[in-house]
């Protein structure tokens, strides 16, 4: 199921003077203050420009799509060098979308940019843009959009070889929005569990699955509670643990350890504490988290990045039936943690609790854990979906996670993590309360309630509120964003560099 994006063919010609095969094309400039010499269609663009009263620089500002005599359709759009990078994609982004709402099946491109590097950087990020909007998610309709079938790269000394990194965080970020856009009946957990396997079998994991029974069996109570809801106590339910090891040739002898954890509630009613029909709407992309863990695990393993990446995958369903769990239930997690149950819709802090559990008692343990989730509504209050909310261990981590935000265009707002909000968790009855009923500050209840699973490992915990923006988001633009990915191989890339803060976060 690794996703398909379009073929890349690259020529050092420039777009030919003749248009009357060319189509769709693309053509990207820093911003300047007029037009290079041999630009495809220049006079047509002056008429436009002059037509809308408009300088050659406001091209930073607005694409401008100019339909040529023969039929054809050229985006013109400039790169502001002083924007940071989300703005520099958004603005990309919009340019693309002009040729892609057509639903090509080739798109022609040239930089036009006097300083090599600067033309390779603003080829790689077009090419990014493209590749990510150029494969249409899965939809049941009678007559369903087509992909982009080739892009065609125009005056470059590249071999398409050197775009590899690129198309693969594209179809890594492609794999994540695939498997969140389909609808709850089609993935359940157990069509989950079979394409993960196949997904594994592929790409060459190692894999192991525990599912209910096991689980029951080994005293996961806080994962059971969630699952036995559903139809058959919860069979279908299941923690996936996935392993990838680098080629050897590419480990250092003394490698470091990342656990990934994703939360796969794969459609959340709220059980018995029922979500009204506007807040259960789009439930089914619940399981973001663990699409997103696998999106970057598929990343990690085609950049072939130096370290071994354990992913734990939490799948299930929040169900409302005779079996599901209730309030002031006191259930019993994986470590022997007592749980008084406060409200059956905080359910996802729940199953990461085991899975936390699972994925840091390993030995060694890892050296990052990093769990990915749409956990809390009231992230989604406090960032709106332009930004993901980040805890981490550690001030250092929190800092590199931010950082790695700016450097992937998935922007990241570090949140605090300070131990007197514990003072709300404080149970009567039970070590610690799930949540509380007043739901303030409920991401950072959250949070330090999920830290006391991660038994001192370093850690960072991504509240997923930019997974679904509408209109689309930075690079992206449907509606599903993909968050994570990018940020994730920022974020890794980063620590592994980086040895003295790999060895104290």
């Amino acid at each position: 199921m690794r996703m398909t994006i379009a073929r890349l063919e690259c020529t050092s010609a420039p777009l030919h003077q003749s248009l009357d095969q060319l189509r769709h094309a693309l053509i990207i400039m820093p911003e300047r203050q007029s037009l290079p010499r041999g630009l495809l269609a220049a006079s047509q663009l002056h008429a436009v420009l002059r037509r809308r009263d408009a300088k050659v620089h406001e091209l930073a500002k607005t694409p401008v799509a100019v339909d040529l005599p023969q039929g054809g359709r050229c985006v013109y759009v400039m790169v502001d060098a002083g924007q940071d990078r989300f703005a520099q994609l958004s603005h990309l982004r919009k340019a693309v979308m002009l040729l892609l709402d057509e639903r090509p099946a080739a798109v022609h491109l040239q930089v036009f940019a006097s300083d090599e590097d600067e033309a390779a950087r603003l080829a790689r990020e077009a090419l990014y843009v493209l590749w990510l909007n150029g494969t249409p998610l899965p939809a049941r309709k009678q007559k369903p959009a087509a992909a982009v079938q080739r892009l065609l790269l125009h005056g470059s000394r590249e071999q398409p070889e050197a775009f590899a990194g690129v198309a693969a965080l594209a179809r890594a970020n492609l794999l994540t929005r695939e498997l969140t856009a389909l609808p709850p009946n089609q993935l359940t957990p157990a069509s989950y569990r079979q394409k993960i396997s196949q997904l594994a079998k592929t790409s060459g994991w190692q894999i192991k699955e525990y599912d209910f029974a096991q689980l029951r069996r080994m005293g996961a109570g806080a994962f059971c509670a969630v699952a036995q809801g559903s139809d058959a106590a919860g069979a279908e339910a299941a923690i996936v643990h996935l392993r990838y090891l680098p080629p050897a040739r590419a480990l250092p002898k003394k490698h470091r350890r990342v656990a990934l954890v994703g939360k796969g509630i794969c459609f959340d009613t709220g059980g018995h504490n029922l979500k009204p029909a506007r807040y259960m709407a789009g439930m089914h992309e619940d399981m973001n988290g663990s699409a997103v863990a696998l999106g970057l695990l598929q990343a990690i393993s085609e950049l072939a990045l130096p370290v071994q990446v354990d992913v734990w995958l939490a799948l299930a369903q929040n169900h409302l039936s005779p079996t599901a769990y209730r309030q002031n239930e006191i259930i019993t997690a994986l470590d022997g943690t007592h749980i008084e149950i406060v409200h059956t819709d905080a359910e996802g802090r729940l199953v990461l609790a085991d899975t936390l559990t699972l994925a840091t008692r390993a030995s060694p343990a890892p050296d990052l854990v990093i769990d990915f989730a749409t956990l809390t509504g009231s992230m989604l209050t406090a960032l709106g979906n332009r930004y993901a909310g980040v805890f981490a261990s550690s001030d250092a981590l929190a800092a590199q996670a931010v950082a790695a935000g700016r450097q992937a265009a998935e922007r990241m707002c570090a949140f605090p993590l300070d131990a007197d909000y514990d003072e709300a968790l404080e149970s009567k009855v039970a070590d610690v309360k799930q949540c509380t009923l007043e739901g303030e500050a409920d991401h950072i209840l959250a949070a330090r309630f999920l830290q006391r699973f991660t038994h001192q490992c370093p850690w960072l915990h991504v509240d997923l509120s930019a997974a679904n923006c509408s209109g689309g988001l930075g690079a992206v633009a449907s509606d599903l964003s993909g968050f994570g990915v990018a940020w994730g191989i920022a974020l890794l890339s980063a620590w592994l560099a980086d040895r003295s803060m790999a060895e104290n976060v």
